[in-house]
């Protein structure tokens, strides 16, 4: 049983597209935000608030290290889960990494309105988008068994076409 994990920009569907994912492979659905959380008992704007971004980025490096041990889950990554070696190195190994790619123009329209982006409540968030996704782009790619294109597409077309991928990968 191989892990699936999925990384990409916040706003790429990554924890809507997991859930639905892991329905269909019949796997157990994980959020490395939402494991760090229940952890916690803190949110991660808090922790963002209290720690800082390396303090939350410790938490999920140690989070990721545990998760990528367990066997044949679904795993939905926090946006900025790559800019640790130690993170990307781990994914890679351990399962199948899905880049779920989005343009800026739909990250802007899928996060908007949510409060819980620490790195968003900003004066500029397209500003701060534009600039994550220069930093970060490469190194989804860098780890990326797969790559899907999710603008415009509802999730259960992107679950569809992850899976006749999958299907693709094991024949």
């Amino acid at each position: 049983m191989r892990n699936v994990f999925l990384v990409g920009p916040m706003g790429a569907g990554k924890s809507t597209i997991g859930r639905l994912l892991a329905k269909e492979l019949r796997y157990p659905f994980k959020d490395s935000d939402r494991e760090i959380e229940a952890r916690t008992g803190a949110d991660i704007p808090w922790i963002f608030d209290v720690e800082g971004e390396e303090g939350f980025r410790q938490r999920e490096e140690a989070m990721i290290a545990e998760l990528v041990q367990e066997r044949g889950i679904v795993l939905a990554t926090g946006g900025g889960v790559v800019m640790r070696e130690a993170n990307r190195r781990a994914l890679a190994d351990n399962g199948l990494v899905v880049y779920l790619r989005t343009s800026v123009e739909q990250q802007l329209q899928r996060t908007g309105k949510d409060r819980q982006r620490p790195l968003l409540q900003t004066a500029d968030p397209e500003k701060v988008l534009r600039e994550l996704m220069a930093r970060r782009d490469p190194l989804y790619r860098e780890i990326a068994h797969l790559t899907i294109d999710t603008d415009q597409r509802g999730p259960r077309v992107v679950v569809t076409t992850i899976m006749a991928q999958l299907a693709q990968e094991l024949n």
